[in-house]
C-alpha cells in the first residue's frame, strides 16, 4: 500500500474546490442565476394554500 503525502491531497482538493468554484460561477453567469441555490427549494417563507388544507379537512369528514 502507497502512503500518500497529506499535504499534496491537501493541495489536491484545493486545486479541485477552485475548479468547481470557478465552473460555479461561470455556469451562474452563463444562465443567469435563473436556478435556486440549493436548500432554497425548503425556504421557510412558503405561504399554506388554504384552499388545499380546507379540502384535506373535508376529505377526512367524508
Amino acid at each position: 500500500m502507497t502512503k500518500q503525502d497529506p499535504q499534496e491531497l491537501l493541495k489536491q482538493k484545493h486545486e479541485q474546490d477552485e475548479h468547481k468554484r470557478q465552473f460555479t460561477n461561470f455556469s451562474r453567469a452563463v444562465s443567469g442565476h435563473s436556478e435556486m441555490e440549493a436548500g432554497q427549494e425548503f425556504s421557510q417563507d412558503h405561504v399554506t394554500d388554504d384552499q388545499n388544507r380546507m379540502k384535506s379537512v373535508e376529505n377526512k369528514r367524508a
